[in-house]
């Protein structure tokens, strides 16, 4: 029978989720709303901030095409100031212009002395994305004074995608950030909640499974420009842990916020196959084969 552990924390970590009003093609008015963001968040003692995907063009945005710029570069260095005049970390997804060439969905990790100390690129692409950007082929996990601090973006979170945060936590994160642009149909509103099976769940499990915090902030507003012109990203932005939803943000494409959460420090002194002796007393089936195809 599955034993229930009971999660153990040292501390917490008070993370800023800086629900962003995100225009597509306009990164200049997008990096000024982000860096007023990273001052809010320090002024309401936030230790680290994580801002949206692609917070620079807007996901998906042709512009991104022939403009994104490199990392480091002219965008990248404006949040690396921000991070280092109001002394905190930030979390940002940006389009990286990389040297072969080829655009990147990109997220970074910078500390509050303005130091990249984490490059990811998105792995978990949807197909709408194939001519926006490659395919990532890295994961990190970076040892910080907050804690172990592992990067993935938005998809990457998917039930299908899964493995990614399995990878991220077996890799001893004990904090999951990750810059999203949750997109819906410009007919949902409010009163309709798409996102419990899309991301609850999948948060959930990776945060009952190995005692993570797992934390995504979304963008807001209309999509214009792409394939999915005329959707709109609606916030939502969500914190969960092994203890349930610990932060919300408001569901609405006009409600751009910032979000304060407290989230416990976990701790996870599991590695290794430690982890999966683990996952084993918790009942999960590592020999589970799919169903056979119909």
């Amino acid at each position: 029978m599955p034993v229930a552990a009971v999660p153990a924390f040292a501390g917490s970590l008070r993370v800023g989720l800086g629900q962003l009003l995100v225009e597509g093609g306009e990164p200049e008015r997008n990096l000024v709303r982000a860096e007023q963001m990273v001052a809010d968040a320090a002024a309401q003692g936030c230790e680290l901030v994580l801002l949206p995907e692609t917070l620079d063009f807007a996901w998906t945005h042709p512009s991104a095409l022939t403009e994104a710029q490199p990392i480091p570069g002219l965008y990248s260095d404006r949040l690396c100031q921000a991070a280092r005049q109001h002394g905190l970390y930030v979390c940002a997804g940006l389009t990286e212009r990389a040297p072969d060439g080829r655009n990147y969905n990109a997220a970074l990790l910078i500390n509050p002395a303005g130091n990249i100390i984490c490059k990811y690129h998105k792995i978990n692409l949807l197909e709408v994305e194939f001519p926006f950007y490659a395919v990532g082929q890295t994961l990190n996990v970076v040892d910080t004074p907050l804690g172990k601090i592992g990067v993935n973006i938005c998809a990457d979170n998917f039930l299908d995608g899964l493995a990614i945060g399995h990878t991220l936590a077996r890799m001893g994160a004990e904090f999951i950030l990750s810059p999203s642009s949750w997109t819906v149909d410009y007919s949902i509103t409010e009163e309709h909640d798409p996102y419990d099976e899309k991301w609850i769940k999948p948060y959930s499990i990776l945060a009952q499974l190995y005692n993570v915090s797992v934390v995504g902030t979304t963008s807001v507003g209309y999509i214009v420009g792409g394939p999915y012109e005329g959707k709109k990203s609606i916030g939502c932005s969500l914190a969960v842990d092994a203890g349930g939803i610990r932060a919300q943000g408001v569901f609405n494409e006009f409600a751009g916020q910032l979000v304060v959460a407290d989230l416990p420090r976990p701790v996870r002194p599991e590695q290794g196959t430690q982890i999966g002796q683990m996952l084993a007393r918790k009942g999960f089936q590592f020999d589970a084969l799919p169903a056979p195809a119909r």
